[in-house]
């Protein structure tokens, strides 16, 4: 299985990295959170859904 994927932001660039989960392609909004902790939280928290 190959993970590579790439991100391309509104003005065009790229950000290439690994992915996980889902293999399908889409359109959503990019969540940058700093946190130290508790990433298991800010991945299942509501508030970043739709």
């Amino acid at each position: 299985m190959n993970n590579n994927r790439k991100i391309v932001l509104q003005d065009g660039r790229e950000l290439y990295g690994k992915s996980f989960g889902a293999e399908r392609d889409t359109v959503c909004e990019l969540v940058f959170n700093t946190s130290m902790v508790g990433y298991q939280e800010i991945v299942s928290d509501p508030s970043y859904t739709d």
